[in-house]
């Protein structure tokens, strides 16, 4: 079978603000026709490395390559490749829905008029209302359509849930699975990649293959969702007692709250009863959790 080609791929990337480290040696890879969301908590270093890739921020040292090319000097035929959806959603927002359509498809060869007019139509406004007057769902969706009818190989996609409501999370997820299958089914051919954060991380769940979570300074891990969610565990049990597991390796965090205890490994049940057992640890009511995306990401991170 043919390796998998890398389509981002930034390596030993530090970064400072100020005199405040952000990360050191962080080492990203996102293979073609994979769809990679990081996670991380506020600060973490998510908005810098979304920066990075846009050739937005220079890193302190490193280099961050799309398609090959460093993305602080990527030509022109490599721009045309990636869609773009940053915080704020859209620019231009004084023209209206065809307007803004005739503007931007004179700067894309492989423009795509239906893809987005079949989103636009969808969402019930006026054909002369200017953008400015939508709401914020109204405007992501404008904003998708727009990236969609680019037809990019690569989407970079910051944050895309912000300020929208439950429906309009709904529609938006629904054509960026939509996406997905297409680029599941066309992978070989055409390759499609799509790098995105966002702060509702259940929307994530839902779409993505692979999964980067970093904390600060660090990368905490970097895989397939599915390997992930099979392999981190959380096992919940009422503590009698003392529960003292300094230095367990098998320990990745531990929350207590009064006598009921959280602890989140990699290690097997039989391990975690061995562990406990050992260090004289009462318990009773021992059990495995089943983990959402989101608990299992507060279990790796911790709560605060």
């Amino acid at each position: 079978m043919e390796e998998r080609k890398n389509v981002i791929e930034c390596r030993n990337l530090t970064h400072y603000y100020g005199k405040k480290l952000v990360y050191e040696n962080l080492n990203i890879s996102v293979g073609e026709g994979r769809i990679l969301g990081l996670l991380g908590k506020n600060g973490a270093g998510k908005s810098t490395t979304i920066n990075i890739l846009n050739g937005f921020l220079a890193p302190r040292s490193g280099q961050c390559l799309i398609y090959g090319e460093d993305t602080q000097n990527l030509s022109p035929a490599t721009k045309a490749r990636i869609g773009y959806l940053i915080e704020g959603h859209i620019q231009y927002s004084f023209m209206n829905v065809h307007q803004i359509e005739k503007f931007y498809s004179g700067f894309y060869e492989k423009w795509d008029r239906d893809a987005y007019f079949n989103l636009i139509n969808r969402l019930k406004i006026l054909p002369r209302q200017k953008i400015s007057t939508m709401s914020c769902g109204q405007r992501a969706q404008v904003a998708l359509g727009l990236i969609l009818a680019q037809d990019p190989d690569l989407l970079i996609l910051d944050d895309f849930s912000l300020g929208l409501d439950p429906g309009y999370r709904r529609l938006f997820i629904d054509y960026l699975r939509d996406f997905k299958l297409s680029v599941d089914i066309d992978a070989v051919r055409e390759g499609k990649t799509v790098f995105l954060t966002s702060h509702i991380i259940q929307d994530m769940e839902r779409l993505i293959d692979d999964i980067l979570i970093m904390d600060y300074n660090r990368v905490l891990y970097q895989g397939p969702l599915a390997d992930f969610q099979r392999d981190f565990k959380g096992f919940f049990f009422e503590a009698e007692g003392a529960v003292d597991l300094s230095g367990a390796p098998e320990v990745v965090n531990l929350e207590r709250l009064n006598n009921h205890c959280e602890l989140y490994t990699y290690a097997s049940e039989e391990e975690i009863v061995a562990l406990l057992q050992s260090r004289g640890v009462g318990f009773v009511n021992f059990r495995r959790e089943n983990l959402t995306l989101e608990d299992a990401f507060i279990g790796l991170t911790g709560k605060y």
